[in-house]
């Protein structure tokens, strides 16, 4: 399921927290310095504004293929780094979004320096053969198989995607359609490589026992000796059109243990909101489905028997349009029709009779502390500040965001419940098992 960004710190609990800072190299490398002197370690990330949304056409999955390549060597470092960070007693990893790609480490903070170090050369000094390229291409397309094609649920995923966002890239899976995949080239990765991965396309986040002096010091000596090479072109993405029906789905499969319901509505994110949806619907979900005190466990699971689980998400952090959405999933002998009209009642009580004062500071209460908790983890916090930043963002949202939190009055949830959670504009998805 989607998991709607909770983000960083602001208000009262600033105090308490980090004193986060923020400033840009010459070559536009923006860097963002979050202290935590509790252990002397620290988790460095670059964060690059690109993902599978901003793939070519007819070349979907080369953002996650290039994010692969990465850890491929360079003409500095042939044999790539990954050995060198084990040795280094450290950890690594990347990932691949829709709207953004990053790469991290979790080292001694004495590494930090040739963390940088590696990943500035990495930046420019891809060094990519078809030796390396075309085994590679393999790879991916086995992890296809095993992630998707062997695994009922993420084949329904896609073909929920790809029924509510018809024109928005946001329909194309991240690892790419198979056949796209197969035709991938090193010209491909090279092609994308230079156009995105420049220093002022980049966020670079460390988090740990360091000070924004040092930091400023090592990223200067690293990153700061990399020049722009590109301008990335502006994220003008196609846009959906407005859709005028419901639209169902449904995928029936014998290796489908558990029945599950699932309805998404296209909704404004955080950077699409312009009067404060983002917050409303991030509360909406929390009072609608977040846990067991929600109101559709409650409804569903306790009172009506309905269904074993149920819940609703909304993924706030996206360059555009985003999604909220319920599901659920029956008690054995309900049908889908059952489960689907009592989640139907509970979305049409909220909407049309709106929220108590005491369920809404709960839902306030449990998402800011939320936040306030992950100040306990280095990484978290780190995360929480790349995605942000990489969907166009900026550190003083993170900052405020419990103050717009605390604002929200409880009219506005029916309001913008009636805006997004309408009749006519959701896909549903429906996962069986087959005899």
């Amino acid at each position: 399921m989607a998991i709607a960004l909770i983000p960083g710190l602001g208000g009262a609990s600033q105090a308490q927290g980090p004193a986060i800072t923020d400033f840009y190299l010459e070559n536009g490398l923006h860097v963002v310095v979050i202290p935590d002197h509790r252990a002397p370690v620290v988790t460095h990330m670059i964060w690059y504004k690109v993902g599978g949304a901003d793939e070519p056409k007819g070349k979907s999955g080369i953002a996650h293929f290039l994010e692969h390549l990465m850890f491929k060597g360079t003409e500095k470092n042939p044999g790539g780094f990954s050995k060198q960070v084990a040795e280094l007693g450290g950890q690594e990893n990347a990932f691949t979004s829709l709207d953004y790609t990053a790469y991290f480490q979790r080292v001694a903070k004495e590494h930090l320096g040739a963390m940088m170090a590696f990943e500035a050369d990495r930046m420019t000094g891809l060094a990519l053969t078809d030796e390396v390229v075309n085994p590679e291409r393999n790879v991916v397309l086995e992890e296809r198989k095993m992630r998707v094609d062997n695994d009922p649920g993420s084949q329904l995923a896609e073909e929920i995607a790809s029924t509510l966002f018809t024109h928005h890239p946001y329909g194309t899976p991240i690892i790419g359609w198979e056949d796209e995949i197969e035709g991938l080239t090193r010209q491909d990765a090279i092609d994308f490589h230079a156009r995105f991965y420049t220093p002022n396309n980049a966020s670079l986040i460390v988090a740990g026992d360091i000070t924004a002096e040092g930091v400023r010091t090592l990223a200067e000596a690293t990153y700061g000796q990399v020049a722009r090479r590109a301008e990335p072109p502006p994220r003008l993405r196609p846009q959906e059109p407005p859709q005028r029906a419901d639209r169902r789905v449904r995928l029936a499969d014998k290796r489908v243990e558990q029945p599950i319901y699932q309805r998404h509505w296209r909704a404004p994110s955080y950077i699409r909101a312009r009067n404060g949806e983002g917050e409303v619907l991030d509360l909406l979900s929390q009072i609608l489905g977040g846990g067991q005190t929600s109101r559709l466990h409650r409804s569903l699971v306790v009172d009506k028997k309905v269904a074993s689980a149920a819940g609703a998400f909304y993924g706030g952090s996206a360059v555009d349009e985003t999604r909220f959405g319920v599901w659920g999933i029956p008690m054995p002998g309900v049908s889908f029709e059952t489960l689907e009209a009592a989640i139907d009642e509970e979305i049409a009580r909220i909407v049309g009779e709106g929220v108590t004062d005491d369920e809404l500071e709960r839902a306030k209460t449990r998402l800011v502390a939320d936040a306030i908790y992950a100040q306990d983890n280095q990484s978290t916090l780190a995360r929480y500040y790349g995605t942000m930043l990489s969907v166009g963002g900026k550190v003083e949202d993170l900052q405020l965001w419990p103050q717009r939190i605390a604002a929200v009055a409880a009219e506005r949830l029916p309001e913008v419940g009636r805006l997004v959670l309408t009749n006519g504009k959701s896909v549903v998805g429906l996962l069986e098992g087959q005899a």
